[in-house]
């Protein structure tokens, strides 16, 4: 079986008015998508994040030619680094007037088999897509609770945090630790008002996946998922923007399947 995706959901406002940090957004997958989601879905400005500069600079293009919204912001930055990482926020907390939702979704992967692995390629995967989360979560919840308004924080996790792949126990393992870090910092935000949760996604089509897996492997994978098919980014975004948006209100230190694969 293999389902087409759906037609394009637009969007009902459910962000209108709040600001939102993205980070690792500007490539053509989940990041742009949520950011191009939060702009359909009524967000008044929206700062993008990335290493690559020019890829960064035109993504903002891209996004204000597209979705209208001429508030968005484009600062450079690398959340393996805690200056970047403070300097980020507070770039994204002056530009906006203060930032409601920050999404984590900066992640590093590659795919090597455990005992051919070497420390530094295992704590490059680690520091980026797990310490990286941690912290701009970490700075993010300081800012909120000074702030004293509440806010959202959104991390993008994985099912290869639940489940086993080979060549894979660097990026399962910071994505597993991504879902217990989730829970953790939401009970200790859940005082100040501010909601923490995750999306776990399992096989999304963007380019980097087409560019590093095999035609073979991405065959295998998509078989092993209900609907035949990988997801769109777009919809990973969407699953975003609903635990963004105050339709989770009474949702915090949950993480939420986005993935139709079979047991």
């Amino acid at each position: 079986m293999n389902l087409k995706a759906p037609e394009y959901v637009q969007g009902h406002g459910l962000i209108k008015g709040k600001s939102v940090l993205i980070t690792a957004a500007a490539g053509a997958g989940i990041g742009f998508s949520a950011a191009t989601r939060a702009a359909e879905e009524g967000a008044r400005a929206i700062v993008l994040s990335d290493i690559h500069v020019g890829r960064l600079e035109a993504a903002v293009a891209k996004l204000r030619e597209e979705t209208g919204l001429q508030q968005v912001y484009a600062k450079v930055g690398n959340v393996a680094v805690e200056e970047d990482v403070q300097a980020l926020v507070d770039f994204a907390e002056a530009e906006t007037d203060g930032v409601d939702i920050l999404i984590n979704n900066a992640g590093l992967g590659t795919s090597k088999l455990l005992i051919e692995m070497e420390d530094d390629e295992w704590n490059r995967v680690i520091d980026v897509t797990l310490n990286g989360t941690m912290r701009m979560t970490r700075y993010m919840m300081k800012i909120m609770k000074a702030r004293g308004q509440g806010g959202v924080i959104v991390n993008n996790a994985s099912v290869l945090g639940w489940r086993a792949q080979q060549e894979q126990a660097h990026y399962a393992a910071a994505k597993a630790g991504v879902m217990a870090l989730t829970r953790c910092a939401a009970m200790e935000a859940a005082e100040f008002n501010v909601r923490i949760n995750a999306v776990s996604p399992s096989i999304v089509l963007h380019p980097m996946l087409r560019k590093s897996a095999s035609e073979e492997l991405l065959a295998e994978l998509e078989s092993k998922e209900a609907y035949g098919r990988a997801a769109e980014a777009w919809e990973v975004a969407n699953v975003m923007m609903f635990l963004a948006s105050d339709y989770s209100s009474y949702m915090t230190g949950e993480i939420v399947s986005c993935s139709s694969q079979r047991s």
